[in-house]
């Protein structure tokens, strides 16, 4: 009698062995996430030491990976709550430290505190600057956090096309734009005057605050992935994407930062689209409004 019991007990646990096993196909969207995490942390070493354009290289390597974890993740079906939380934490180093840190050593001459033209920023300038990179950190932080807690509220028809709130790379993008048009300006010895007053801590100082505080507002963002287009339209969109594509082959960083700006400026083309669905939506009788949990 013992004997059956003993097999009992081994088949069950061989059941557990075999349900505690999971493919390692599974491990390659944390790992992917975990890339873009050391590709942030990198940033900051480099930026630290003075070493911009890689330091640029590296943020933009991070968007990549934070860009394509979801999509291996949902391919392989290999989504998790660990995952998700993992996803969290790169997107706070990669979008809100890592640029944060950026554009403190970039607007403050790193460890010596002059900056590319001979200008020496003063100890209270350098403090200033710190305390908005602090500011636009904790308010890609806050963002997040409130992403994560508002993943089970319902989500109307009229916020289906628009984030809450500036979403992080679009921040990331937006508060980097002008050390991205600074730099290319610099490498092609054009416009040194333009290229020093993007540098200008004012100018920096300016972005952190307001791109921080875009991030945690409420104000809707338009998705892109979620926009459809119409088919007669189609064909002067590609035309127009080729021709962006060939802006960047021609000069990456300029391209780069100048999409920067139209990306700024389509904010209130945003606002004002999302007032129209609004009212649209409440016209046929819609309920009040409450925020995409995005």
């Amino acid at each position: 009698m013992s004997r059956f019991r003993l097999r009992g007990r081994r088949r069950r646990n061989r059941a557990e062995a075999r349900n505690e096993r999971i493919p390692v196909g599974a491990i390659v969207p944390n790992l992917i996430t975990s890339l873009a995490a050391c590709a942030g942390i990198t940033s900051i070493s480099l930026s630290s030491e003075g070493r911009f354009l890689p330091a640029l290289w590296a943020l933009l390597f991070a968007a990549a990976c934070d860009g394509i974890d979801g999509r291996v993740a949902r391919l392989l079906k290999a989504s998790s709550r660990l995952g998700a939380e993992l996803d969290s934490l790169a997107d706070f180093v990669n979008f809100g430290v890592a640029p944060a840190m950026f554009m403190y050593f970039w607007m403050t001459g790193g460890p010596t505190h002059v900056l590319d033209d001979g200008t020496v920023v003063s100890r209270q300038l350098v403090r200033i600057v710190l305390a908005c990179s602090l500011y636009y950190a904790m308010c890609d932080c806050f963002r997040l956090a409130r992403f994560n807690t508002m993943l089970e509220q319902p989500t109307l028809p009229y916020w289906k096309h628009f984030f809450t709130g500036v979403p992080a790379p679009g921040g990331c993008w937006m508060v980097l734009t002008p050390a991205i048009l600074s730099i290319a300006l610099e490498a092609k010895g054009r416009y040194p005057a333009l290229a020093t007053l993007l540098q200008n801590p004012t100018t920096g100082v300016f972005m952190l605050l307001a791109v921080g505080t875009l991030m945690a507002s409420r104000i809707p963002t338009v998705s892109l992935k979620a926009l459809k287009i119409n088919r007669r339209y189609q064909l002067p969109i590609m035309a127009a994407l080729l021709l962006v594509i060939a802006f960047m082959v021609a000069n990456f960083w300029l391209a780069l930062g100048t999409l920067g700006v139209l990306y700024i400026v389509t904010l209130p083309v945003s606002w004002l689209a999302f007032r129209r669905v609004k009212s649209k939506f409440e016209s046929r009788g819609g309920l009040t409004s409450a925020p995409d949990k995005r």
